[in-house]
């Protein structure tokens, strides 16, 4: 999505993919800020998706890696010069395979790769975010609560809230 096409408020997903040995999935972007550093699969929300649903995605088309959701961990927020809104969910996943192959999608980014929290604690080129993350407890998380209809005047075709 064009960021003419966004309007000044943008909402994006992140999925934090954590394997069966504690490893985390991490890209390398070859473009934007995050350029040439370790940072989590993401991207904006599509108007036929849900924000998790967003995260998922937009793993499977960096990686090739299909996940579940564990639960939300967190939100960024932030303003860029002043006049736009930059809003970023961040979702806790699963990998569905026990070893999942990567396959990187090369037009967006430099490597793929599963990196232990403790490293990427100590790298140099991990983003801010995933220094933050890896030192967190992000078990914790918000847990999924589905199922239920604010009313059926709203309209919705699919409505989640992710509470503590």
């Amino acid at each position: 999505m064009s960021k003419d096409k966004r309007g000044n408020v943008w909402l994006g997903a992140a999925g934090l993919v954590l394997n069966n040995k504690g490893e985390w999935l991490v890209v390398k972007k070859r473009y934007g800020g995050l350029e040439g550093r370790w940072s989590l699969p993401a991207g904006f929300v599509n108007g036929d998706e849900t924000i998790e649903q967003a995260a998922v995605r937009e793993v499977k088309e960096e990686t090739a890696v299909d996940c579940t959701v564990k639960n939300m961990i967190g939100f960024r927020s932030g303003v860029l010069q002043g006049k736009i809104s930059d809003n970023m969910a961040i979702f806790l996943l699963k990998p569905i395979e026990e070893e999942p192959i990567i396959q990187v999608q090369l037009s967006e980014l430099y490597e793929a790769k599963w990196i232990l929290p403790s490293d990427l604690l100590e790298d140099e080129n991990a983003s801010v975010m995933l220094h933050e993350l890896a030192a967190a407890s992000l078990e914790i998380g918000f847990p999924t609560i589905e199922g239920i209809n604010p009313g059926d005047i709203f309209g919705y075709t699919s409505y989640k809230l992710f509470i503590k």
